[in-house]
């Protein structure tokens, strides 16, 4: 019997192993693209949909205009993404355009003496080399304003990362198109070996509600003047910023996310979670 028990305990650790392995060969993007399972047992896939308010304020913004975007090809591999294909020129122009003027429009609010008055910008952004330069520039832009900032930098989120694209990386981007047809239909597919548009809306609306927590149960710190929330800006990638709104409105998954207004480069968009 010790040795049935011994020789089954092994057969596990073989299979667990196995599984290990197999998951850390997968890119970044798709090896946390696991759905979380509520208390039921019930798959999770949009986690704000039983949220009624959020505490912060939140911003989509896309990276400016990339290498990747000047070459009209398609970057989601992490072992590339986040080394190459940085800003074009015309990208940190945007990028800058667009830290100068949020900027402005925190300092009229703030001086209207609005009753949402912020205690700064809280930047978190995808590590991808066109989110991480556009972040960077954008911050700088408002550190010229001196606005605070949370933690005096930039936060690198993973889960802001592009949807992975699969075999299609590094090809024509008009391809996009073919895997957008079939999220219609179904947003759980992996055609072409991409991420699912619902793996995406799990992963940034997880997010979204572990930072408006954690942001939370620290806003006890400001005073009144400082205010108690913190405007929070998202910078990534089309895809998972359209599929991330879809989230906000409460969508049940991720398929109609090429429904809503397209996001073009350095464009910054204020998130509204419908009741």
């Amino acid at each position: 019997k010790n040795s049935a028990r011994s020789n089954n305990s092994l057969d596990m650790i073989a299979i667990l192993l196995l599984l290990a392995v197999s998951q850390s060969s997968l890119p970044a993007s798709s090896a946390m693209s696991i759905t979380s399972t509520g208390g039921g047992g019930k798959t999770i896939i949009n986690h704000l949909l039983q949220r009624t308010s959020l505490t912060q304020s939140y911003y989509a913004l896309r990276h400016g205009q990339s290498l990747a975007n000047v070459a009209k090809i398609i970057s989601s591999d992490p072992k590339i993404s986040t080394v190459q294909h940085g800003l074009s020129n015309v990208g940190k122009d945007q990028a800058r355009s667009a830290g100068e003027s949020f900027a402005e429009e925190y300092r009229r609010s703030s001086s209207a003496n609005e009753e949402d008055c912020c205690r700064g910008v809280a930047i978190f952004s995808s590590d991808f080399a066109r989110a991480r330069e556009t972040a960077s520039i954008f911050a700088d832009a408002l550190d010229r304003s001196r606005i605070p900032l949370y933690t005096g930098d930039i936060v690198l989120e993973r889960r802001l990362r592009e949807r992975y694209f699969g075999e299609l990386n590094g090809g024509p981007d008009t391809r996009y198109q073919e895997v957008w047809d079939v999220d219609i239909e179904d947003a759980d597919h992996n055609e072409f070996g991409v991420e699912s548009a619902n793996s995406v809306l799990e992963r940034t609306t997880k997010l979204i509600t572990e930072i408006d927590n954690q942001m939370q149960s620290t806003a006890g710190g400001g005073s009144e003047e400082e205010g108690s929330c913190w405007k929070c800006v998202l910078v990534a990638h089309g895809d998972v910023l359209q599929i991330m709104q879809t989230g906000y409105l409460k969508h049940s998954d991720a398929s109609r996310h090429r429904s809503l207004q397209h996001l073009e480069t350095a464009t910054i968009r204020e998130l509204s979670l419908v009741s």
